[in-house]
This record gives structure tokens, C-alpha cells and sequence, in this order.
């Protein structure tokens, strides 16, 4: 069966949602799947006075424990149209498996969350893609037969990158990922669950 690792970091559970709708889609196209998240870094006054989403039921992960899975599925939100520095940080540890080639040949892909439609969407998900390919994974983005991406009948996060979604309303106020926003995270977590199957036996083949 081949194995999914959603992993994210979310500040205030908009990622951390959209974590769980990427991981349904991978259990229905047959994925043991794993949620995680990766460590805090602001200090837990910091984060309580920031309103900070503290109750998160995911399990943290270890860097050695990427190497195995099947594929990584990655969420952060942006900060500045980069990853957030958690993820960054978590990131910046994984100097023994790039050495090692261990997560060379998996698939990575990413998804994420913006506070305004322009607030970096892209940039996040493609300067995380620089990462995944110093590490030697396979990157799988969310395709065009996702056909949500083009409405226009409603704003709405998504890109060929990755999904994503908005975190304001406009005026400041708290907006949840919605329904269109989270199908596309299904079918994100379906999609890479199918390529890194593929992959696995397309390496089966050629060892056999």
C-alpha cells in the first residue's frame, strides 16, 4: 500500500483543515495515510496572545521518519510568498537524508494558504518546490482536470502548483477554506497518491 505523509504547519487551523481534506483524498485513492505537523517556534505566550489555533490533534513529526513514506504532502501558509519558518526550520534539518539520497525518487507537493487573493499563493508553493528538488523528489502539483480552478463564479484559492486557500474575509475577519478550496485539496491528495503508486510500480517492473 503505498504510504502518504501530509505534513503541515498552520498558525491558526486553515492548513491544518485543508491537512484533512488532502488526507481523505489520499485514503480514497487507497493511501495509508499519516497527519502530522512540525514543531512550534513562537514561544506559547507569543502564540496565546496571537489567537494562535493551540489544540491541534495531529502528532509532530521527525525528520528521519520522512524517509518513510511514499510520497510528502506538504502544507504551510505564507509568510512574505515564502514557507512559514517552521517549516523552514524542519526543513533546514533534513542535511542527513539529502546526503543519504533518502527521499530521492519520492513524490513532493505542496499546498497553502494566503491572507488576500494576491498575498502569494504561487510563490510559496514554487520556492517550496526548490526544496523538494534539492532533496530529489518528484514534483506533483494540482492539475488542470481539478476543473475548480477555473470558476469564476466565486473567489477561490487553487493553482497548477497546488491548492490553497483564502484566510480573510476582506475586512479582517476569519474565512474557512471552502468546499470548492477543500475538493481541490482531495484531489490533490488523490493525484499524488496515483503518481507515487505508479512510480512504485514502475520500480517494480524494472527490478523485476
Amino acid at each position: 500500500m503505498t504510504k502518504v505523509l501530509v505534513l503541515y504547519y498552520s498558525s491558526y487551523g486553515h492548513i491544518e483543515a485543508m491537512a484533512q481534506a488532502v488526507a481523505e483524498g489520499a485514503r480514497d485513492a487507497g493511501a495509508d495515510v499519516a497527519i502530522k505537523r512540525v514543531p512550534e517556534l513562537v514561544p506559547d505566550p507569543v502564540a496565546e496572545k496571537a489567537g494562535y489555533k493551540r489544540d491541534q490533534s495531529a502528532d509532530i513529526a521527525t525528520v528521519p521518519e520522512l524517509a518513510d513514506y511514499d510520497a510528502i504532502i506538504f502544507g504551510t501558509p505564507t509568510r512574505f510568498g515564502n514557507m512559514a519558518s517552521q517549516m523552514k526550520n524542519f526543513l533546514d534539518q533534513c542535511g542527513g537524508l539529502w546526503f543519504e539520497d533518502k527521499l530521492v525518487g519520492k513524490v513532493g507537493s505542496v499546498f497553502t494558504s494566503t491572507g488576500s487573493q494576491h498575498g502569494g499563493q504561487e510563490s510559496t508553493i514554487l520556492s517550496f518546490h526548490t526544496v523538494l528538488l534539492h532533496l530529489g523528489m518528484v514534483v506533483v502539483g494540482l492539475p488542470y482536470t481539478y476543473k475548480g480552478q477555473g470558476r469564476m463564479d466565486e473567489i477561490t484559492g487553487g493553482s497548477p502548483y497546488g491548492a490553497s486557500t483564502l484566510a480573510d474575509d476582506g475586512n479582517g475577519g476569519d474565512r474557512q477554506p471552502s468546499s470548492n478550496e477543500l475538493d481541490g485539496a482531495r484531489f490533490q491528495g488523490r493525484h499524488v497518491t496515483e503518481i507515487a503508486r505508479a512510480l512504485a510500480s514502475a520500480r517494480l517492473r524494472e527490478a523485476a
